[in-house]
């Protein structure tokens, strides 16, 4: 049986490779649940980090940081949104 070590990553320790997809942690992500009007907390998304997304956007910059989060479906965050990151295992090997 393979075992995978799933290490948090603080983003003040270290950074996504530009366009890295991760599973990131972001503490107060809440979603609406389809088809009700509840919603859950869930903290752990995957997202592709985004390096000086805001380069040319002082404004944005500014407001929001350098970097950013792009996410699957509407999952966007900016960077100040996570706090921690692991890189997204492997998938099963197939037979």
């Amino acid at each position: 049986m393979n075992t995978t070590s799933s290490t948090w990553i603080a983003i003040d320790d270290r950074l996504p490779s530009n366009g890295q997809r991760v599973l990131a942690f972001v503490p107060d992500h809440h979603i609406a649940l389809a088809g009700t009007m509840d919603v859950e907390l869930r903290p752990v998304i995957v997202l592709r980090f985004l390096h000086n997304f805001f380069a040319d956007s002082p404004e944005k910059q500014a407001a929001h940081g350098a970097h950013f989060w792009a996410g699957e479906g509407v999952s966007n965050q900016y960077f100040s949104a996570v706090t921690h990151w692991q890189a997204v295992p492997e998938g099963p090997q197939l037979t």
